[in-house]
């Protein structure tokens, strides 16, 4: 795909364009607190911040969705994070920048998350540098969550883009089969939260960039 061939840029969201991590460890560490567990650091939630209530309770708990009660756990996870969302939560360096010259050069973005509407709309609509995403699609926006390619196909469609012309970036592996199932272009991005021993290699996406400002020059090369 030539460079003049891509039209649009879609984005996941946590690790991505923004750092979610501390708070969302800090709901996950609430819920340990509060029965009377010692405090976990930040450092050992951050890895799978991209995994949401799973991967915190798997974190703080050591269990998974086949738990009994994990349903009720997650909840409670929900509750505590959508109390404190927007405190912290930040974009990484060089991702307003990033926009802007998406913008200047007349390149179309969106975001493609798993994180379903009830937390995605109110965290974009308080980020005043989301205000032009042409498309913001949550987990629970389709169907389908990724690695299904719909979410990827819907934000598409909204763009009004043939997916093909599309480049998708995200820091989970979910993220590049989701893009590379919806035929679009896949970047990894590493600097992102990536998962235990994740190895971004292994991914087979068409690109890796270590920082946001570097995905201008992957696409000034690709």
């Amino acid at each position: 795909m030539a460079a003049s061939s891509i039209e649009a840029v879609l984005f996941d969201l946590d690790g991505t364009l923004v750092d979610s991590a501390p708070e969302l460890g800090a709901a996950a560490d609430k819920m340990r607190v509060d029965r009377g567990l010692p405090s976990l650091p930040l450092a050992q939630y951050r890895p799978m911040a991209g995994a949401g209530a799973r991967g915190m309770l798997g974190i703080a708990f050591g269990i998974t969705p086949d738990t009994p009660d994990f349903g009720v756990l997650r909840e409670e996870f929900f509750r505590n994070y959508e109390a404190r969302m927007l405190l912290n939560t930040h974009v990484f360096d060089g991702v307003a920048e990033l926009i802007g010259v998406l913008q200047t050069r007349r390149l179309a973005w969106g975001i493609v998350t798993n994180k379903s509407k009830r937390f995605t709309e109110p965290l974009v609509r308080s980020i005043e540098v989301f205000s032009s995403a042409g498309a913001v699609i949550s987990g629970d926006t389709t169907p389908f969550s990724k690695p299904h390619p719909e979410p990827l196909f819907e934000a598409a469609r909204r763009l009004e883009l043939d997916p093909a012309r599309c480049v998708y970036v995200g820091d989970d592996e979910r993220d590049i089969i989701a893009g590379r199932a919806a035929g679009m272009r896949t970047v990894a991005a590493t600097y992102g939260y990536m998962g235990v021993q994740a190895d971004a290699t292994q991914w087979e996406a068409d690109g890796a960039i270590d920082s946001p400002a570097a995905l201008l020059q992957w696409l000034k090369a690709a």
